[in-house]
């Protein structure tokens, strides 16, 4: 297995294959440390304020990069956003497709991170609410079938952003984060992949569940939604990954958790990419969890995501 591999995050550079669209968020991310996360009424201190780059379709387009996928990042910025552009050229990300708006601010995100390394996330989706019907269609105009498309729930027009790229046979990757009551409104059968941790699955089933029994949570999903493959994140107790075949299940790597930010984004990358590099699932999911692993002991969002390198040493 380590031979194959270690072939994934080059062969979409070298032999030039499948092309990966993430249309998405783009942030910047005011990462607060605090003792613990802000109550009802209360004020309280920071230890440290750091400013990152940041939003789930920057993140995963990044991790997509790292390991070594053919990717480019649409989505909106205001002008105060520019340095992104530059932090994802950096990353090896395309950048073409990026609108520049004049009359808003860029998304950002207010992140508390406690001492035990969780966060919460207060956002405000400034430019990434104005995507345009016109902009969607310029941008699809330069996939075609079989060529890869992930979307968050970060951004506006997502009907109309899905139903377009089911007319030129994208393969669709959904992450449903953050929840919310539109979910179920878009045409999730021309979904391909959900990926979702176990609250969000326990939102879009429409019941609470026990979160402390992952396989019912994943099986009634399916039964819910019996058209969709589906990969379920479950933070330090691994993933599940269940479709009409099979479940499969996947360990996590534990290590000293400094910052979770990032952790599922990372995780969606590299799955991703390493489909995209001929890998099956379980490889796949085995790529995901160590890379995610590395990202949750660093601080920082697109920053602490690891490269293909870095994962496959991970052991």
């Amino acid at each position: 297995m380590a031979k194959k591999t270690l072939l994934v995050g080059e062969s979409c550079k070298v032999v030039g294959c499948t092309k990966v669209l993430v249309f998405g968020s783009l942030n910047i991310d005011y990462v607060y440390s605090v003792d613990h996360f802000l109550q009802k009424g209360e004020t309280q201190s920071s230890k440290d304020l750091q400013v990152f780059a940041g939003g789930k379709g920057l993140n995963q387009s990044v991790s997509l990069a790292k390991a070594g996928a053919r990717v480019y990042l649409a989505g909106s910025i205001g002008k105060d956003g520019l340095f992104l552009k530059e932090m994802l050229e950096e990353a090896g990300v395309a950048i073409d497709y990026i609108d520049i708006r004049d009359d808003v601010r860029s998304g950002n995100a207010i992140i508390q991170v406690d001492k035990d390394g969780h966060n919460c996330i207060l956002l405000y989706g400034g430019a990434n609410q104005t995507t345009r019907k016109e902009h969607i269609d310029e941008v699809l105009e330069n996939f075609n079938k079989g060529d890869f498309l992930i979307l968050q729930n970060e951004i506006n027009e997502m009907n109309y952003l899905i139903k377009q790229a089911k007319k030129r046979e994208l393969l669709i990757f959904l992450n449903p984060s953050p929840m919310n009551e539109l979910i179920n409104d878009y045409p999730l059968e021309s979904i391909d992949y959900l990926l979702l941790n176990e609250i969000e699955a326990s939102q879009m089933i429409g019941e609470e569940l026990d979160l402390s029994k992952p396989d019912e949570i994943v099986t009634k999903l399916y039964q819910k939604y019996p058209y969709l493959k589906i990969v379920l994140t479950l933070g330090s107790d691994g993933s599940i990954y269940k479709d009409a075949n099979q479940m499969i299940h996947q360990k996590c790597y534990p290590v000293d958790v400094v910052d979770t930010t990032a952790a599922g984004d990372t995780y969606t990358g590299f799955f991703v990419a390493s489909i995209m590099g001929g890998l099956d699932l379980k490889e796949a999911m085995d790529m995901a969890a160590k890379a995610s692993s590395i990202t949750v002991s660093r601080a920082g969002a697109a920053q602490s995501i690891p490269r293909w390198d870095e994962v496959i040493n991970l052991g």
